[in-house]
Formats: structure tokens, C-alpha cells, sequence
């Protein structure tokens, strides 16, 4: 019984791709870096199925001996309401685009285009449009064929696959490895800071949150460790905001989110559940509402509702660093040393009553996110455990 039910599981959520993939690349409608491993050498090992959402094929796999994630055919996990409007769906990206007879300045136009609608009207774009074009010409022919094309124009639609290559030079972003059309190879799967990841995805929504405490103390990281982590967080944050490619806002902050390499370096498990400003903004724009849940991106990217003209305003109610803060609350508390779980506990409360855009209060966010990473170095530096 428990064998069918974990085959359910992987019908459900998990349908294999590769078939569809080679089958397409073997046509000549799609290309990428990993297609002959993919598909010919077969050097790539499909392993165990990680996704609990319908739509979304994830699996931890093996390629070049080293552990990856491969991702193939996503559909976008962000709330539905923001779904159905800013999301872009599989049926549109069915490897249509650029058609033949696209030149290859109308496709680096193309791109630019797409990437001033996500990413806002920036002057570093430019030079993110000419990335994706070396990104394409994958065997340094100096061109770019027509199924290399195809392929990064859909790669470019996963909302987690902008969002790599936006991150791409910072430190807690899981780095890409390769792709075929629009499956992906990432490094491999990091280790969850959420002590409900060891038990069967079914059964994780049962949890009671009272139990979140005590597990995070027995089945998590040691403290020392845990605060290596949240440092990593908080750096996060730091790179989220005003990078060279715009400010981005977490739109589900959540334990399930924290991840951690083998050194308790932090990594982003789930970069889909990041939003672009732009795109955020685009979706608040004139919308119609009657309450303030009715603005909200994703699961808690959240706008006021002006209730006299009936739309969603566009700043956001609470900016990144005060729903990290209520995170390491539940994170870092539990467990912290006597003598420094006043002052840290004091830090987290100040923290968490943030409001407001970053970029308004600029200056206060970054002295209370440097006064809690030095009060967490202070603690752990010069141990085993940095």
C-alpha cells in the first residue's frame, strides 16, 4: 500500500519529462548545453521526485558526478490570484518563439523587451540581454540557431530561471548548471532548516505549529550553526535589494525556504517564490479591491487597499527584512544562548515592526539588519562552527 501510494505521488506531481525533452530535441526544435548528456550519453540520473505541488517536476539527480536539481516544465507556484495575471503558463511557452526568419538583433530587442517588462526599465539590461545570448550559443559557434533560441525564450518564462540568472554573481543563489529547452540542472538540493522536510510531503501540512519549536530544537541544526544561516539570510535580503538588476520581494517566507549547504552556508531553496519589483508592481496596478487580502502577490507580498477608490496601493505593507525578522523569531530563539537571548529577542521584535518600502526608510532598515548580523557574528565568530 504505502509503495502505491508513493507511485501516486510521482504520477500526481512528478510526470517525467525527459521523453518529451530528447523527443523535441531529437526533432531540432530545441537545443541546450546538457541535451547530448541528456539525451544520447544518458549522464544524467534522475533520482527522487521533490515536488508535493501539482504542475511544478522537480528531482534531486546525479550528472558529472556531482548531486543537482533538475527542473523541467514548472508552472509557476506563486498564489493563484497572482497567477492567473502576471504568470506565464506552459501552454503559452510550447517552444513557438522567436519564428523562423527572427534576425538575431530582433531577438536581443526581443529579449530586452522581456526584460524591461519583468525586471523594470533599468540601464544594466543591456548587458543581461547580451548574457542571454551567450547563454544561448552554448558550443561558442558565434551564432545562435533558431532551437537555441526557442529554447532560452522559454527558459526565460519560469519566473525561478529569470530569477537565477538576475542572481546569478551573488552568494546565495543556487548557481545553474546546464539545460536542455526549458528543463534546468542546478546545483544540488540544499539541506532544509525546516524539521517538517524529513517527514513524507503529505503529512508536512499536519504539523502542528506548536511542535515547531521543539523539532527545530531536536531534529535542526545546532544554534551556533542556525545563526551561521541566518546571517546568510540576512545577506540575502541585503542582495535582494537594489541589486544591479532591481529590488525583488519574497512572496512566501516560510522555514520550508531556508536551505543550507554542507558548511551551514545559506542557500534559497525555492527561488520561484521571489517576485521581481516590476512584476509585483504590475500586478497591484489599478487592481480592484474591496479589503487588503484582496492585494496580495503570491502569499504575503501584501499592498494596502485604498477602500475610497477601491484599488490596491503599491507599496507593500511589510518589507523583506521584517518577514525574515518574524521567521528568526521561531528560528533563533528557541535555544539561544542565556546571555545573549534578550538582546537578540529585542533585536527580532524591533526588526519585525518595519513597514513600508525599503527604499523609504533605507537608511533604518540597513543599521537594524547590520546591528543583528554583528550581534550573531559576535556570538559564533572565532568557534568551530564559523
Amino acid at each position: 500500500m504505502r509503495r502505491l501510494r508513493r507511485l501516486a505521488h510521482l504520477v500526481l506531481f512528478c510526470p517525467f519529462s525527459k521523453g518529451l525533452q530528447c523527443d523535441q530535441y531529437r526533432k531540432g526544435i530545441i537545443s541546450g548545453s546538457i541535451c547530448q548528456d541528456l539525451c544520447h550519453l544518458h549522464q544524467v540520473e534522475w533520482r527522487t521526485c521533490l515536488s508535493s505541488v501539482p504542475g511544478q517536476q522537480v528531482y534531486s539527480g546525479l550528472w558529472q558526478g556531482k548531486e543537482v536539481t533538475i527542473k523541467c516544465g514548472i508552472e509557476e507556484s506563486l498564489d493563484s490570484k497572482a497567477g492567473a495575471d502576471a504568470a506565464p503558463r506552459r501552454e503559452l511557452v510550447l517552444f513557438d518563439k522567436p519564428t523562423r526568419g527572427t534576425s538575431i538583433k530582433e531577438f536581443q530587442e526581443m529579449t530586452l523587451s522581456f526584460l524591461k517588462a519583468n525586471l523594470g526599465d533599468l540601464p544594466s539590461l543591456p548587458a543581461l540581454a547580451a548574457q542571454v545570448l551567450l547563454m544561448a550559443d552554448f558550443n561558442k559557434d558565434h551564432r545562435v540557431s533558431l532551437a537555441e533560441a526557442k529554447s532560452v525564450w522559454a527558459l526565460l518564462q519560469r519566473n525561478e530561471f529569470l530569477l537565477l540568472l538576475s542572481l546569478q554573481e551573488k552568494e546565495h543563489a543556487s548557481r545553474l548548471l546546464g539545460y536542455c529547452g526549458d528543463l534546468y540542472l542546478t546545483e544540488g538540493v540544499p539541506h532544509s532548516s525546516w524539521p517538517g522536510a524529513v517527514l513524507p510531503p503529505l503529512l508536512r501540512p499536519l504539523l502542528p505549529p506548536a511542535l515547531h519549536g521543539a523539532l527545530q530544537q531536536w531534529l535542526g541544526p545546532a544554534w551556533p550553526r542556525r545563526a551561521k544561516i541566518a546571517v546568510g539570510l540576512l545577506e540575502f535580503v541585503e542582495e535582494l535589494f537594489h541589486g544591479a538588476y532591481g529590488t525583488f520581494y519574497m512572496c512566501e517566507t516560510t522555514l520550508a525556504n531556508v536551505g543550507y549547504t554542507a558548511t551551514y552556508d545559506f542557500r534559497m531553496a525555492d527561488l520561484q517564490q521571489v517576485a521581481p519589483e516590476a512584476t509585483v508592481r504590475r500586478f497591484l496596478r489599478g487592481r480592484h479591491c474591496e479589503h487588503s487580502s484582496d492585494c496580495t502577490y503570491g502569499r504575503d507580498c501584501r499592498a494596502p487597499c485604498d477602500t475610497l477608490l477601491r484599488q490596491c496601493k503599491g507599496d507593500l505593507v511589510q518589507p523583506n527584512l521584517a518577514k525574515v525578522c518574524e521567521l528568526l523569531q521561531d528560528y533563533l530563539l528557541p535555544g539561544a544562548p542565556a546571555g545573549l537571548r534578550a538582546a537578540l529577542g529585542k533585536q527580532l521584535r524591533t526588526c519585525t515592526t518595519l513597514s513600508g518600502l525599503a527604499s523609504q526608510v533605507e537608511a533604518h532598515h540597513s543599521l537594524v539588519l547590520s546591528h543583528l548580523k554583528t550581534l550573531l557574528w559576535k556570538e559564533i565568530s572565532n568557534t568551530k562552527y564559523t
